[in-house]
């Protein structure tokens, strides 16, 4: 049984709630009707319910009707919802009336219904930017306890090699930050070590990459990278964490041994935290192509509940993925 397929099977076990704020799109729907016939998660559909009907019957999908339907614009419980968002808000500046029209966009009232304990996690992004969905992520779920920034992992499905145990890597951050700190890059670290316990099913061992491998370069971005994993340290003594080490220092075992003879983690490493968001997005990309190692994600890391962003271009069986992956997270 490969990683997907475990994922699959325990969100299976987990039945939980996702909620799939673009329910009118198509390959939203065809990927319902096929998380409903798997049981991989209960649904809630933001829509308009005969709109969705329609669809439903226009693609022959056989499952629809077992998802919880919610139409944004005629929907019941508004008041509850926009009394829900003007409370979080108003200290914003947000008013009454401007709580009660963003209740009736799909996106927010996706995350107030995971602020409400009605739905455990949300996927979306087929047809909405990043930005767009994010948003009302960070203005209502916002970030776990002592989690400043959001950041985006991606696992990667290698093809049998020499350098990494079981053929699983954890890259990160490769979709979110630009530019972190050296905190904000020690917490993408610690966010990581979850991903990749809880999502990819390896033990973490997690290189601080640089160009630089103990003191071999002198820069203030390596300088950045040797506080970040200092600071990594202290905040999670129980990471297995090492840097600054470059890529083949981190998970080519003589190369570690020569540059960072001692190191635990050196040549060993299955998770790599990058320096940047350049570097990080780079190289997924360059390990997708050249080497033929499936992506998955990106895992979004750090938000107090699962919120999941789709590329615009994403197949039906990427939304199946991701809202399986989601259910995983709200474990």
């Amino acid at each position: 049984m490969n990683l997907m397929d475990k994922i699959r099977e325990n969100a299976q076990r987990l039945n939980k709630c996702i909620v799939l704020p673009e329910g009118t799109e198509e390959r939203t729907l065809k990927a319902a009707d096929q998380i409903l016939a798997e049981k991989i998660a209960r649904l809630i559909l933001i829509g308009n319910p005969d709109e969705i009907y329609q669809l439903s019957n226009k693609y022959n999908l056989s499952n629809i009707e077992k998802a919880r339907i919610i139409d944004p614009k005629a929907n019941p419980e508004q008041d509850k919802y926009a009394t829900m968002l003007y409370e979080i808000r108003k200290s914003k500046g947000l008013s009454y009336d401007e709580a009660v029209k963003l209740s009736q966009d799909p996106l927010y009232l996706g995350t107030l219904l995971i602020k409400a304990g009605e739905a455990d996690g949300e996927v979306a992004g087929a047809m909405n930017s990043t930005g767009n969905v994010l948003r009302p992520a960070f203005q209502i779920v916002k970030t776990l306890p002592g989690i400043s920034v959001v950041s985006g992992a991606f696992i990667m499905l290698l093809k049998p090699n020499p350098y990494v145990e079981g053929n699983i890597l954890v890259l990160a951050d490769c979709a979110v930050h630009p530019d972190p700190t050296a905190a904000e890059l020690a917490e993408i670290a610690v966010s990581t070590y979850y991903t990749a316990r809880n999502i990819a099913k390896i033990e973490p061992k997690i290189a601080m990459l640089s160009f630089s491998t103990k003191g071999s370069a002198k820069h203030a971005l390596v300088d950045k990278v040797v506080e970040a994993t200092r600071i990594a340290k202290e905040k999670a003594p129980w990471l297995d964490i090492d840097g600054e080490l470059q890529a083949d220092a981190a998970i080519v075992e003589a190369v570690g041994a020569s540059k960072a003879p001692g190191s635990k983690i050196a040549g060993k490493a299955n998770v790599l935290v990058f320096p940047g968001l350049e570097t990080g997005n780079i190289a997924y990309k360059l390990i997708q192509r050249l080497a033929g190692a499936e992506a998955i994600g990106p895992v979004l890391q750090g938000m107090a509940a699962p919120i999941n962003d789709l590329s615009r271009g994403c197949s039906v069986s990427d939304i199946v993925n991701l809202v399986a992956i989601t259910a995983n997270q709200s474990e």
